[in-house]
């Protein structure tokens, strides 16, 4: 059973627009990778897009409303980009502002390092002892 939530006479109800965030944002560890100003850029664009995904807020107005200074909103879009989660076609050549676009969160292959010996891994959890051999 789920957990009841603290306040039940206020539970949220999408109206209107629909969200662009993929969970898999979450549940495959992009958050921590991207940082709090890309994953704070990357909400807005959410929050703004259209039904394309796309995006015309400029970096300036970014700033302003995520409270950031202008150089950071610029790292943030430059993160996203290099992560594929965002592409940018600028208004004319050489503008930094233009339409953002919201892209399918890549997947993401799963490096599997060579096996752990059962000892080391209960102390890496935090049990120590006797190290047990597979």
């Amino acid at each position: 059973m789920r957990p009841a939530p603290p306040r039940p006479d206020l539970l949220r109800r999408p109206a209107g627009a629909f969200g662009w965030l993929d969970a898999r944002l979450l549940h495959e560890r992009w958050l921590g990778e991207l940082g709090p100003d890309a994953t704070a850029v990357l909400v807005l664009l959410a929050l703004a897009a259209d039904r394309h995904g796309a995006s015309f807020y400029g970096r300036g107005r970014m700033a302003t409303l995520l409270g950031l200074a202008p150089d950071a909103v610029d790292r943030a879009l430059d993160r996203l980009r290099l992560l594929g989660l965002v592409d940018h076609r600028p208004w004319r050549p050489g503008h930094p502002d233009g339409v953002w676009q919201l892209l399918p969160v890549p997947r993401r292959t799963r490096k599997r390092g060579p096996p752990q010996r059962l000892g080391d891994l209960l102390a890496g959890l935090g049990f120590a002892g006797e190290t047990v051999e597979p």
